[in-house]
């Protein structure tokens, strides 16, 4: 726990953070880099069905946020722009809003211009059983569901590709 706390709270080079106070009990074993991530099924925005078990085969990021947290605004846009120029390799980014409704979540991605998948999480369910201290909060996950690397901060472009080659996105090229 200190070692989270710490994490959490410590001044970051090039990111920051927003506590996110879950009412929602964890379940299950909390997750560990090099194990398999915890699966969930969830409706998009979109109003499709997604479970990470179904995204198999892929790399996946999953990013926790929130329309009103700061942090999570200023990366969105780099977020984007890494998966437009990725998604031709396969990479799947789920974001996953906290504490937010529907309707903020909505009106923020169609003002924002976001284009990939979004989760309503208002529940907190899902970032429960990631056991989320705070957002934004990124969880990189390769294509067999391993989970390969856990950020607790907003992250800048260097990072997200570092983290992406993680898990097997080519970033030297441009495949997509």
């Amino acid at each position: 726990i200190l070692a989270v706390s710490y994490a959490a709270n410590r001044p970051a080079a090039h990111g920051s953070l927003t506590l996110a106070g879950l009412s929602t009990g964890a379940a299950g074993p909390a997750p560990e880099v090099g194990k398999p991530a915890p699966n969930f099924t969830a409706t998009t925005l979109e109003g499709a069905k997604v479970t990470l078990r179904g995204l198999r085969g892929h790399p996946v990021w999953l990013n926790f946020g929130a329309p009103w947290c700061q942090p999570c605004r200023a990366e969105n846009p780099d977020i984007e722009a890494a998966y437009e120029k990725h998604r031709g390799q396969g990479l799947k980014v789920l974001a996953i809003f906290v504490q937010d409704n529907k309707s903020d979540i909505q009106e923020y991605a169609r003002r924002t211009g976001l284009t990939y998948p979004k989760v309503d999480d208002s529940s907190g369910r899902i970032a429960s059983s990631y056991r989320l201290v705070g957002i934004p909060s990124h969880f990189f996950i390769d294509s067999s569901g391993i989970l390969r690397e856990i950020r607790i901060s907003s992250l800048d472009p260097s990072t997200m590709g570092e983290d992406l080659a993680q898990i097997g996105v080519n970033v030297a090229g441009s495949n997509g």
